[in-house]
């Protein structure tokens, strides 16, 4: 059975950036990175390649390419964990270690919805949460002649909080810069209570909401999809609508797939009882085994789930960790922070950075809840070449 001084399950963001980081402050360090992918992709970039902005394929290169040197890459699925034995294990096999860091991402149940599968990328169905199936997105908002487009959120935690608007701002600046705004009803079906959760940056979204004349509907569950028809099936769970059953005719629908925890996470004893990995929200240190650490989408921190949150995320736990190996204090802090590139229209972007307080957390000297073409440059030009060449190379 192999050992290695530090596991790292998942090959995403966080994994790579965390192993960069790490080997950084240490070439010597033994790192095994699991992840069973031949891909490695640039997701923020897809509700620009859904709006018709963004080549998809300048999302993705093989994981390899990204792959820190000196780095033993496990080419294998994790199924399960035996912290008490200090094992993960693997589709083949499994690996002891010393310490262990879970960053394995956020799981999409397509399946969660019914009729879903079945119709994604056909009958004017999209969905930006795939490689697969975001450019499929612009064809459905460059094809449509009107009718009514319906844009959805789900109640789960989602990666990227702002993804299921932001294209909806996306395609309505579309239709209005092709003189189409009004055959258009534009409808937003959310699962939270809200529209974002920073007042702030909510008071400007509004404003972009009623300028494309949009219609909220807040507190349903998209339960069912019928791709043929063109139907879509809602069910509230609010206080005010608990069990309201809405079928509402489309002419196309961006779906937002449920979204939580791996289920080799969730049925595992690092869970909490929410499924994701029971860390300290500040020292994302295991609550109950003190060698394992998570951070990026499968950490159970109450903030949103971005790669954003994952570079703030990543140097706190390089101290801590490096802090346990030493058998030191574990005294470096996170404090939420997490960002969220809101795109508003083509050429215009509201920068939304924010901690666990939901307090703005700003990097800029102006105020950045105003709608500005500078920070959509940023996002397009700016924020990939931050993730390939810093990021995932342990210098952002």
């Amino acid at each position: 059975m192999q050992h290695h001084q530090i596991v790292i399950v998942g090959g995403g963001n966080a994994g790579i950036s965390l192993a960069a980081q790490l080997l950084r402050k240490n070439r010597k360090l033994d790192i095994a990175i699991i992840d069973p992918a031949e891909k490695h992709y640039y997701q923020p970039a897809w509700t620009l390649v859904g709006g018709g902005a963004f080549n998809i394929n300048d999302t993705v290169r093989s994981e390899a390419s990204v792959m820190p040197k000196g780095v033993t890459w496990i080419q294998q699925r994790a199924i399960g964990f035996a912290p008490e034995e200090n094992r993960v294990d693997l589709d083949n096999g499994a690996v002891t270690y010393d310490f262990l860091v879970v960053c394995a991402g956020i799981q999409l149940n397509w399946n969660a919805i019914k009729g879903l599968p079945e119709t994604l990328g056909q009958n004017n169905v999209c969905s930006n949460y795939s490689f697969n199936t975001a450019p499929y997105t612009f064809e459905c908002i460059r094809n449509f002649k009107g009718g009514t487009a319906l844009f959805h959120n789900p109640s789960t935690p989602v990666k990227c909080g702002g993804a299921p608007h932001k294209i909806m701002y996306l395609a309505t600046d579309y239709f209005r810069k092709h003189g189409m705004l009004d055959k258009v009803d534009i409808q937003y079906w959310s699962g939270g209570s809200r529209l974002f959760g920073v007042p702030k940056y909510e008071k400007t979204l509004l404003e972009v909401v009623k300028r494309g004349n949009i219609k909220l509907h807040f507190m349903y569950n998209l339960t069912e999809i019928d791709g043929p028809n063109r139907k879509a099936t809602f069910v509230g769970f609010g206080e005010q609508n608990k069990g309201e059953v809405k079928e509402v005719a489309f002419d196309m629908i961006h779906v937002t797939p449920p979204q939580s925890a791996p289920d080799f996470i969730s049925k595992s004893p690092l869970a909490s009882a929410a499924g994701w990995v029971d860390v300290d929200k500040g020292t994302m240190q295991h609550l109950r085994y003190a060698n394992v650490f998570s951070l990026g989408d499968s950490a159970g921190l109450p903030t949103s789930k971005t790669g954003a949150a994952i570079r703030k995320q990543a140097p706190v736990l390089v101290k801590n960790l490096r802090a346990a190996m030493q058998d030191r204090p574990l005294t470096a802090k996170y404090d939420g922070y997490t960002s969220c590139p809101l795109v508003t229209g083509y050429g215009s972007l509201v920068l939304a950075e924010f901690d666990y307080d939901r307090n703005p957390a700003e990097t800029f000297p102006f105020d950045q809840s105003k709608e500005r073409r500078s920070m959509y440059l940023l996002k397009k030009y700016l924020l990939p070449l931050l993730y390939w060449r810093g990021m995932l190379k342990g210098r952002a």
